[in-house]
């Protein structure tokens, strides 16, 4: 398929927008990348998706598909023709599902307040929940893995692109707090999972290299914590 029937738009440092290029990339789909700009949203973004006004966007011919997750499901549905990326199972489907689900609604936003966090002891608060959502997670990855690399099985899968997406920004977290939070002494799973899916080949192209994020990350924040100008 030419890449001009598929587009995405997005950023490159937006961890949700990784989830729908690697999920293209998985199935060897070519595809057009259409960076948006901080701070600005094109007429293309608000045109596809009218709704949220958000990224990513996923664009096939004449259809806009939003939100991150429910891209990565139509991306496995449309391209039958490699692996699957859900689980076959629909037992196994559902516990994917739900810890794909864990993760934005709880874990990333906790990771989030430590950026945030006002003074050491919010911070720390901030840190506790991280980790303690991260054993929960070497128990989920122990359960759907099997014992095989990732949590999909032999290959990456649902989960692994829900989760995998955030390691970037995990790792800005360590550097900037100084601080380890997927660590061998609660998490040995995990650490050797983030160095297989870090070294795949639909994901090390789109994942941002650490000090470039960093550097980015903290344009953002002085971006966030600057005085809003009326309107």
């Amino acid at each position: 398929m030419s890449s001009s029937e598929v587009k995405v738009l997005g950023a490159w440092a937006s961890p949700f927008v990784m989830r729908a290029r690697i999920s293209l990339n998985i199935k060897s789909v070519d595809y057009e990348f259409l960076q948006e700009n901080l701070g600005s949203k094109s007429e293309l973004l608000l045109k596809s998706n009218p709704v949220h006004k958000k990224i990513p966007v996923l664009i096939h011919g004449d259809k806009a598909i939003s939100e991150s997750l429910v891209i990565v499901q139509y991306i496995d549905e449309v391209w039958t023709s490699s692996e699957s990326i859900l689980p076959s199972d629909p037992y196994d489907r559902a516990i994917a599902r739900f810890w794909a689900a864990y993760l934005d609604e709880k874990w990333f936003p906790s990771m989030s307040k430590i950026a945030r966090a006002r003074g050491e002891e919010e911070k720390k608060a901030a840190i506790k929940l991280v980790q303690e959502g991260l054993v929960l997670l070497e128990d989920a990855y122990t359960k759907c893995s099997k014992g095989k690399m990732f949590f999909g099985g032999e290959k990456i899968g649902f989960l692994d692109i829900a989760l995998g997406c955030f390691l970037g920004w995990l790792r800005v977290t360590e550097k900037a707090h100084k601080v380890k939070l997927i660590d061998e002494a609660y998490s040995p799973g995990l650490v050797k999972w983030a160095e297989n899916f870090c070294a795949d080949a639909a994901v090390k192209d789109v994942m941002p290299e650490t000090d470039k994020l960093y550097e980015f990350s903290k344009v953002l924040m002085a971006k966030m914590r600057a005085p809003q100008k009326p309107a």
